[in-house]
């Protein structure tokens, strides 16, 4: 399920959701440039590491899966790799799925936001988002990278301020390939509910700062929400809401 492009115009220029995927394809544009090993070591220094964050032993201190190796120190203060982890990612896949998502609801959010209030709350659902995979995973020295938690919240607060948008998706099932119009409650919500069956499945991705990504958006949006007098929105048919 891939979503493709959604109805929902918006009124001002996404100015931040442009400015994040820029500063986003500019990492993995670095990390493109690196050798394998150069960016292996790019990935421990900018990642988040649970075990480094939970017990504040560095990670100099100890080794690397399956290595005798030690990780190389963080480019950041500690705190701050819970951040610079947001900007980095694990392949093209990763990155480009990333992106989509955030191109494709980011923008109407930020209108719905504000660009300051916008940026604020990305950057937040990103730290609520790593939060909890910390405390599920406290033991991991395994580092944390991509901006999924991020994007999460950012789906979480158009699931509540769009419900009935739709959005074009990419479905596949077995050898069916087709596109289809999804409204917005049932796309997302069949999402979060991806994330939520495979939490318990690991396979090296951090689905707890999914969902809690998401919870943060979903609880917290009308937070971040421009004061308005009146809301006015157009639904499919065209009907005053």
């Amino acid at each position: 399920m891939l979503p493709l492009s959604d109805d929902n115009p918006t009124t001002r220029k996404p100015i931040i959701t442009i400015g994040l995927i820029a500063i986003n394809a500019a990492v993995f544009l670095y990390q493109m440039v690196l050798s394998q090993a150069a960016e292996n070591m790019f990935v421990f220094q900018t990642g988040a590491i649970p075990y480094e964050l939970v017990s504040f032993v560095s990670r100099s201190e100890f080794s690397i899966p399956g290595t005798n190796m030690t990780y190389p120190p963080a480019l950041f203060p500690l705190p701050l790799t819970l951040f610079s982890a947001m900007f980095v990612h694990g392949g093209f896949m990763h990155a480009g799925g990333n992106m989509l998502y955030l191109w494709i609801f980011g923008n109407n959010i930020e209108d719905a936001m504000g660009h300051g209030r916008f940026l604020v709350f990305y950057l937040l659902a990103g730290l609520a988002a790593s939060l909890v995979h910390v405390i599920s995973e406290p033991t991991s020295t395994v580092p944390m990278i991509g901006a999924s938690g991020a994007i999460a919240g950012v789906l979480g607060a158009y699931f509540v301020l769009y419900p009935h948008a739709k959005v074009k998706t990419l479905i596949f099932f077995f050898i069916i390939i087709q596109v289809i119009q999804i409204p917005a409650v049932i796309m997302l919500g069949l999402w979060f509910l991806i994330q939520l069956m495979n939490s318990g499945g690991g396979g090296g991705v951090a689905w707890y700062a999914h969902i809690g990504g998401f919870l943060f958006g979903l609880f917290l949006v009308r937070r971040f929400e421009l004061p308005r007098l009146r809301i006015l929105k157009v639904n499919r048919e065209g009907e005053w809401r």
